[in-house]
């Protein structure tokens, strides 16, 4: 089997790094890849966002399958191109990627199709309808944009004056564009996340193995939303209890409503949950595999992952089984300086060459740009370094003992993933390019 990833960031690293281990690969290109993929995958020129060139260059190098790591390629319909040339391809169509592209759409979804999740106050499209609606509502209080903002487009606050601040900037300063034509303002979510992530061909599913992801920038869940700084996964994550009220709950209504709704559904799927004292309600929906939940799982899994994409995406799924090693992974991601706003660049990073694969670590490259033996950081999210062991305890020590080798000017990293969960968190759902 010949694989195409598209996509440039740790998710995909992940993903190639254990395609390649799949006895049946024979051989996996990213595109566009970036300084750190290129040593598992052969890396190839591409932008994302142009559907007609990804199809015409899965169709010249002859992939057997194409797999899409970020949304913006499915919200733009790549798939749809994709099955209009014949070609197969794992991710969901335009429509189906609406459940990620539009959170007025995923919300109308949920309602519609009795999928627990936040009340929402109202949905707007009028700035000023908006901030009077800031009179008659609840705080804390949830704010999100219609659109994609990577990671940006979602507040949570107590303080009307903030809310107000936000609602401007998105509709009449229109900080993310056409993203910020509508917002809706939905109760905060009390509880603990989790990120449960399907694999599903519209009719059978596997369930991927249950991870936790660290949104904010800094420890104790402190700073700015951002992509992702840290996920772990552990089955002591998920009880037989809470993975059967899930599936009940969520999963099995979602695929029901999607079936209901004459709405194809290939691919991964994304289900960001608040573990709320009344059971688990969903925050958001996304089209693909989480960054850097992916990352974790990645390390974690037993089974034939290239069969499982290439048969879903033909609609065949049937009854694989998803294996997945005993014990825990923890992914931890190395950010450059200004990050999440805008990114020191182009900055030297040390000690990759010297760390090199000890046992149970892996490096996962996000963001960056090799110049002949030497990697600079092109991005925000540089490094994920990921670990996997018999427990959660010694998997994050592995993991911070090999971060420590690794070092760039202004490098940041959370120093308490796979700790700071303890306890309950408001929550908005926004994982952006995570």
């Amino acid at each position: 089997m010949k694989i195409l990833v598209i996509g440039s960031g740790g998710r995909e690293h992940a993903l190639v790094w254990r395609l390649r281990q799949c006895s049946g690969v024979e051989k996996v290109w990213c595109a566009p890849g970036n300084g750190g993929i290129e040593n598992d995958a052969e890396c190839v020129s591409l932008d994302p966002k142009n559907v007609n060139a990804a199809a015409e260059l899965a169709a010249r190098l002859g992939a057997d399958l194409t797999i899409v790591g970020p949304e913006q390629p499915l919200v733009l319909g790549i798939a749809d191109e994709f099955a209009k040339r014949g070609l197969a391809l794992l991710g969901p169509m335009k429509r189906a990627a609406q459940l990620e592209g539009s959170k007025v759409f995923a919300k109308q979804f949920m309602e519609r199709h009795g999928v627990p999740t936040a009340s929402t106050y109202g949905i707007f499209d009028s700035e000023v309808d908006a901030l009077m609606a800031l009179r008659s509502v609840d705080w804390p209080l949830v704010i999100k944009a219609d659109g994609l903002c990577a990671g940006k487009g979602v507040l949570v606050t107590s303080s009307p004056d903030e809310a107000a601040g936000f609602i401007t900037r998105l509709m009449t300063a229109r900080e993310f564009g056409d993203a910020g034509r509508q917002v809706l303002l939905e109760e905060a979510l009390v509880g603990e996340e989790l990120s449960y992530i399907i694999l599903t061909d519209g009719k059978d599913f596997i369930s991927m193995a249950p991870t936790r992801d660290h949104k904010r920038a800094f420890d104790g869940d402190e700073g700015p939303n951002t992509g992702g700084m840290g996920a772990y996964s552990t089955d002591a994550l998920l009880s037989p209890e809470l993975d059967q009220q899930i599936l009940d709950n969520v999963v099995r209504p979602t695929l029901a409503g999607l079936k209901r709704d004459g709405i194809e559904y290939r691919g991964f799927l994304y289900f960001g949950l608040m573990l709320t004292p009344t059971g688990p309600k969903v925050l958001e929906f996304n089209c693909r595999l989480g960054d850097p939940e992916t990352q974790a799982i990645m390390l974690r899994v037993d089974f034939d992952l290239a069969q499982g994409c290439l048969q879903t995406a033909r609609g065949r799924l049937g009854f694989l089984t998803a294996k997945w090693t005993p014990g825990a992974s923890i992914c931890v991601v190395l950010v450059s300086a200004g990050y999440p706003g805008t990114p020191k660049i182009g900055v030297p990073i040390r000690g990759l060459d010297e760390f090199g694969q000890s046992a149970g670590v892996t490096v996962f490259h996000s963001a960056t740009r090799k110049d002949q033996s030497q990697y600079y950081t092109s991005g925000g999210r540089v490094i994920g370094v990921g670990s996997r062991s018999e427990s959660l305890s010694s998997a994050s020590t592995m993991c911070y003992d090999a971060l420590s080798n690794i070092s760039f000017h202004g490098a940041h990293f959370r120093t308490d993933v796979g700790r700071s969960a303890v306890g309950k968190r408001i929550a908005a759902g926004e994982s952006g390019n995570g």
